[in-house]
């Protein structure tokens, strides 16, 4: 756990107003871990989209596969788009969080993370009981042949999973929270890079900052003239 804060801050803090690596970002715990809960998203509602609608044969409307209670397939296709939406939201935010030089916005960001992660955690602990609920309930005699079984099934897994991902992602958030009070991620010194004049100048290009140029002999003169706050010896 130790090397993966590691990770986070030295991409949090590190490369802070730097130009964005994929390579990095891509390796970072955080973000896999993000593109996972994308995935499992995009199979739950995926699966009851394409296979959760199933009708007796001697019927032609269809109903939801668990139980034929709409509500659980609404919910399941409801809010795996939502998380889908809310992962590639959150994946735009880390691109772009580097960037964020206030300290407000970036303590913003993080806190929001680990509110979204926590509350997605909760929906799909929700989502799982009630899916899996519907669907020991269902009768045979509504879905003689078992169509979309595998489909149904795959949707509850998967909402398992996605309670422990999400957990998982709300604490990585937490601990980057926690690591942002003691290093640059939320320093009041913070200053983006490429704000500073010498790391914007051309090669070749010298800054003078805040010295100017002044002349050693013309110096020495002045360290023994009066007009500076000396009196000159006479010998």
């Amino acid at each position: 756990m130790e090397g993966v804060m590691q990770g986070m801050q030295a991409y949090g803090a590190g490369k802070a107003g730097g130009a964005f690596d994929p390579l990095t970002f891509f390796q970072q715990p955080q973000t896999i871990l993000r593109l996972v809960c994308w995935l499992f998203s995009i199979v739950i509602f995926g699966c009851i989209a394409n296979e959760g609608y199933v009708n007796r044969p001697d019927e032609i409307e269809e109903f939801c596969i668990f139980n034929r209670n709409q509500n659980a397939c609404n919910y399941a296709v409801g809010m795996g788009t939502l998380a889908f939406l809310s992962c590639a939201a959150f994946l735009a935010l880390d691109v772009y969080f580097p960037q964020i030089s206030s300290v407000k916005d970036r303590k913003k960001a993080v806190l929001a993370d680990i509110g979204v992660s926590a509350f997605w955690s909760f929906v799909w602990f929700v989502g799982f009981c009630f899916l899996a609920n519907q669907w020991q309930v269902a009768k045979e005699e509504d879905n003689p042949l078992r169509e979309g079984a595998d489909a149904a099934r795959a949707a509850i897994t998967f909402a398992f999973f996605s309670i422990f991902t999400w957990a998982v992602q709300a604490f990585l958030g937490f601990q980057k929270y926690k690591l942002g009070a003691d290093s640059a991620l939320f320093s009041q010194e913070y200053v983006d890079p490429t704000a500073d004049p010498n790391a914007a100048a051309p090669m070749g290009t010298d800054y003078t900052g805040y010295t100017t140029d002044i002349d050693p002999a013309a110096s020495t003169e002045l360290a023994f003239d009066g007009s500076a706050g000396y009196q000159g010896q006479e010998y």
